[in-house]
């Protein structure tokens, strides 16, 4: 009886499996989690659709018939839209960062990975299954903004699946920012910190770019900036695959690569993001609830 009492424990006590399967398990029963309390809060979901509309309808109307498109007839709208909309949409998936810092510094802020702590689950599982909720969203949220942007007369010129490439590559670099979000949430105090965080150096990373005016008019040094710039890799990628580029116009004023070949770039960077900020963002966690 003793013996049999001695080894419950150990019994009940689980046994977490190590490798890909658990990581895999583990990440999508916290990306469940933090989809269901995002379906609890809908005003998170509505306030994060309000911002892009408003960019969208703003950038459309007040700015559509002064901003000229090179190769473009001037003052056209109609070319400034479809110039525009790539940008739109890129800075969409990017600004969810400071969300998923915020929500992560939340998180900590509650105790609440103390908690996944104590749990037989692979480290990672916490980080990756925030970033795979928040990609989730961001998805849900670009549905509705291509929406709007067809009904305000946005249009592409290629096949389907060109045009999923496209929003593909959007996503892909949302998910790459969020680990850049990620890893400011495990390092600020606070939520309100990791939002301002989460914002206050994609300002000049979107707007020293090509998503809101084309970068001919802009001083050499930050023409190349925004040429190397792996958000404005993205923008110009999308505009392709969704056939919104002015035929036989130079993709690039310097001769950049990123520029002239913005499908490869746009994926380099995206990866290369992941990489790095995922391995930074993993042992910030680990060091941080040691």
């Amino acid at each position: 009886m003793s013996a049999l009492t001695e080894a419950s424990p150990k019994a009940l006590a689980p046994h977490p499996r190590g490798g890909i399967v658990q990581s895999v398990r583990d990440s999508l029963v916290v990306a469940k989690r933090n989809l269901i309390r995002m379906m609890r809060i809908p005003e998170m979901i509505i306030f994060g659709l309000i911002q892009p509309i408003m960019f969208v309808v703003l950038f459309t109307y007040v700015f559509g018939g002064s901003i000229n498109i090179p190769g473009a007839p001037a003052g056209s709208a109609q070319a400034y839209r479809e110039f525009l909309m790539a940008g739109i949409f890129a800075q969409t998936v990017t600004f969810a960062t400071a969300g998923a810092g915020a929500g992560i510094a939340d998180d900590m802020h509650k105790g609440l990975i103390d908690r996944f702590r104590s749990l037989p689950m692979a480290r990672g599982a916490v980080l990756t299954g925030r970033t795979l909720a928040d990609l989730v969203q961001t998805a849900l949220t670009l549905v509705v903004l291509a929406a709007v942007a067809l009904i305000i007369g946005w249009r592409t010129h290629e096949n389907i699946g060109s045009v999923l490439g496209g929003f593909a590559l959007l996503l892909l670099l949302g998910y790459a920012f969020s680990w850049i979000g990620a890893l400011i949430g495990l390092i600020v105090r606070t939520p309100e910190a990791a939002t301002s965080g989460g914002l206050i150096w994609l300002f000049p990373l979107t707007f020293i770019s090509n998503a809101f005016v084309p970068v001919n008019g802009m001083p050499t040094f930050l023409q190349h900036v925004a040429e190397w710039n792996p958000f404005s890799a993205t923008v110009q990628a999308a505009r392709e695959l969704f056939g919104n580029t002015i035929p036989g116009r130079e993709a690039s004023v310097t001769g950049a690569w990123p520029m002239e070949h913005p499908v490869w770039a746009s994926l380099i960077w995206s990866v290369l993001i992941i990489v790095v900020f995922r391995t930074l963002a993993v042992r910030r966690y680990r060091s941080a609830t040691a």
